[in-house]
């Protein structure tokens, strides 16, 4: 029997609670009926192609848990997608909702396939990367029509969100060149898009052709992220009339794939001072009338490489206190190379520990829980109940390992021994004698 609807926002908009909407509910705490007029206007998203099969659905928006997303893939210098598989599973074993396949090179659609096939987690793709190698042609040679095609193979492979950088246009060849920015473009995908129109004079195939992207997207119930290829790539470029005006374009775009009762995502910076993220997301807000932000980072420091899943968790932990519904991870290794399974762990960590701060900040129902039987088990001095909580409980449990107190304070660390504030006062006010030395 057919279904009544096509995507999750028409089903919600006709009052019909569907199984991912009813899974989401429980997982963030809610009621089916809190979250169908959340769906139904746009401010919660639900990805969930019917194609991809063992999704674990999950909602995005910033009145719901923030989600983190990986980015992974491989590209002509690291070429084995076993490697890619280890660190999916890795991923989704560290809790991250979403996983993003950037491929540059080779066959990608089994990749693809396996990951619709078999990850638990949504699956996002940027198809204009694909586009290139799905033809093996140069850029210059492909048409509008063959970047259309890779987005409808990339829906009926099953991928449940894409990215697609349908705001940048004619007239950004022109910004770019009369507002001259320190990095220019800094999106792959973006640059792909402003070579294309520079070399073959046409505009913007996802702009031109966007509404039958929407057609493929609704068919398909392919969630559409609007990817912000004018995202400042260096502090210096923050918030410029680039940037601005591009997300003036995406909030008209989200407003006709709402028309179509598409799901939209409005993708973010980039690198912003720390000083300049919070208005960055509560613009957004107002241009895009509350669809879910996801943001790459933002990184609050250019000056950190080998370190930047460090300044994009402080940017992230700001972003998603002030609106931001998704993090994209920031892996150390960052401006430097492809990412092995050890940066995306750290990655991850980063990330999740930047999502929770800001869950915590907005008050989402049961943050704190967490953190509050942390301080219960620090309390007591109970090692198997820290382990239990910790977001890592590897690498901690591998750091008490290796620098072991003595015996006769093992209920301690070696920090202090038995100098431990926590022993000294669960003793006094046991009305316990206290040996120190």
């Amino acid at each position: 029997m057919e279904k009544a609807y096509h995507t999750q926002m028409e089903a919600a908009r006709m009052g019909i609670v569907t199984p991912e909407l009813e899974i989401v509910a429980k997982k963030e705490n809610r009621t089916t009926a809190e979250l169908l007029p959340l769906v139904a206007s746009g401010k919660v998203v639900i990805p969930a192609n019917p194609r991809h099969k063992g999704l674990s659905p999950s909602g995005v928006g910033s009145m719901l848990k923030t989600k983190i997303n990986v980015n992974l893939g491989v590209s002509r210098d690291c070429k084995d997608y076993d490697v890619e598989m280890k660190k999916v599973l890795s991923a989704v074993e560290m809790g991250a909702e979403a996983i993003m396949d950037l491929s540059s090179h080779g066959n990608t659609q089994p990749f693809r396939r396996k990951l619709c096939s078999e990850c638990p987690a949504m699956i996002g793709t940027v198809p204009v990367y694909d586009s290139v190698i799905h033809y093996q042609r140069d850029l210059a040679t492909l048409t509008a029509q063959d970047f259309i095609d890779v987005v409808r193979l990339h829906a009926e492979d099953g991928v449940d969100f894409v990215t697609l950088h349908c705001g940048i246009t004619r007239k950004t060849i022109e910004q770019i060149r009369n507002h001259k920015r320190k990095m220019n473009i800094v999106s792959r995908g973006g640059s792909l898009v402003f070579a294309w129109m520079s070399m073959t004079g046409n505009e913007n195939p996802f702009y031109e052709y966007y509404d039958e992207i929407l057609e493929i997207c609704r068919e398909h119930d392919v969630t559409i992220s609007l990817g912000d290829a004018c995202r400042p790539g260096c502090l210096a470029d923050a918030t410029d009339v680039c940037q601005i005006e591009e997300l003036v374009r995406l909030g008209e775009l989200t407003k006709r794939a709402w028309a179509k009762d598409v799901q939209v995502m409005v993708e973010g910076p980039g690198h912003v001072p720390l000083d300049q993220i919070a208005a960055n997301m509560k613009v957004q807000q107002t241009i895009c009338q509350g669809a879910p932000f996801y943001v790459l980072g933002p990184l609050v420091t250019d000056i950190a490489p080998g370190y930047d899943h460090i300044t994009a968790a402080i940017g992230g932990a700001v972003a998603a206190a002030s609106g931001a519904a998704f993090l994209c991870y920031v892996t150390p290794a960052e401006h430097l190379a492809l990412p092995n399974v050890e940066d995306v762990k750290q990655g991850i960590i980063a990330s999740r520990i930047a999502a929770h701060a800001a869950d915590i900040a907005k008050g989402i129902p049961g943050a704190r829980d967490w953190d509050d039987r942390m301080a219960d088990a620090r309390r007591a001095l109970d090692w198997d109940a820290q382990w239990a909580e910790a977001i890592d409980p590897e690498t901690a449990k591998a750091i008490r390992a290796d620098r072991a107190p003595e015996d006769d304070h093992s209920d301690t660390c070696s920090m202090c021994g038995k100098f431990c504030a926590v022993r000294s006062m669960n003793k006094a006010l046991a009305g316990e004698y206290i040996d120190i030395l």
